[in-house]
């Protein structure tokens, strides 16, 4: 493809773990952030709209532009300079993969304005690479729910089906949690049966996931590496899993590190459990958004 001089790429939010498959599963989700890339003669300038705007660094620091300008890094070319403009959609720093946004979003982007000298499976190795796990970069890249193992030749990246009757719906409460605080809380030793607990459930997900089968999805969304100690962080967690389920979900998890909480529910059943996990939350005080979403499946375009 011939060098372009402008690219708009636009990549979805991402749910990680979903339960059991800690660091390994994420699925995409239909939220969005866009980044519209221009290229100068050289310099920098990057604007930001939406909501938490002005959070966002404007600056060479801005994860956004570091990924743009490891691609560059990577086929030893020079960075051009770029006017960027981003346009937020995903919730910051709540356990939907808006920092896998950026990364996909910038590699993308730089892939397209060099002319697309890489795969995109190279591209999804850089993501990888710069991000440290795959469970959020992969499903932001490629779209859909995908399961991520590492090979002799490097990543087997395993396309999950999702029936289409299993609707995810999202409460993201208005505070933080840092990744770096959630994993800090995690022991650094497991034992037997909570490593054989965890491969159980994780099989029960894929293929409840696949056939929409709720006794399957109900145990398949337990869970004991990462969420037992999580739970404590997030305030209002028992009281929205127990709306929740409740109210028809098949079961709650911690969206990636938290705190947006995800409830799994039949197409029937997600709009009385989104009402449930709302009036949960706003009884314990705190204020959420809480949406109905549905898989997206065409990751970054």
């Amino acid at each position: 493809m011939s060098v372009v001089s402008s690219v708009t790429v636009k990549v979805p939010a991402t749910t990680a773990n979903l339960g059991p498959g800690f660091d390994c599963i994420g699925a995409a989700l239909t939220i969005y952030n866009q980044f519209q890339f221009n290229r100068l003669d050289e310099g920098l300038i990057i604007q930001v709209t939406g909501a938490e705007a002005e959070r966002v660094q404007t600056d060479e620091s801005n994860l956004l532009y570091q990924a743009f300008v490891k691609l560059y890094q990577y086929i030893d070319q020079p960075t051009p300079g770029v006017k960027i403009e981003i346009e937020l959609g995903v919730p910051l720093a709540r356990g939907l993969g808006s920092s896998a946004t950026a990364i996909v979003g910038g590699l993308v982007a730089a892939n397209r304005l060099a002319g697309e000298p890489l795969s995109q499976e190279q591209v999804m190795e850089l993501a990888i690479a710069i991000e440290g796990h795959p469970d959020n970069v992969v499903p932001a890249l490629l779209g859909g729910c995908r399961l991520a193992a590492t090979s002799a030749k490097g990543w087997e990246i395993c396309d999950v089906p999702w029936h289409s009757d299993v609707v995810p719906v999202v409460a993201i409460p208005d505070f933080e949690l840092s990744t770096s605080e959630a994993r800090r809380v995690l022991p650094t030793e497991y034992s037997r049966a909570d490593a054989i607990f965890n491969t159980a459930h994780l099989g029960l997900l894929l293929r409840g996931l696949e056939t929409g089968k709720r006794e399957w999805l109900r145990a398949a969304l337990q869970d004991k590496l990462h969420q037992p100690y999580r739970q404590a962080l997030i305030p209002g967690y028992d009281a929205v899993n127990t709306a929740a389920v409740k109210a028809g979900a098949y079961g709650m998890v911690i969206s990636g590190a938290g705190p947006t909480l995800l409830a799994l529910a039949n197409v029937s059943h997600a709009g009385a459990v989104e009402a449930a996990m709302s009036t949960a939350w706003q009884e314990a005080g705190i204020t959420a958004v809480v949406r109905s979403l549905a898989l997206d499946t065409h990751g970054a375009t």
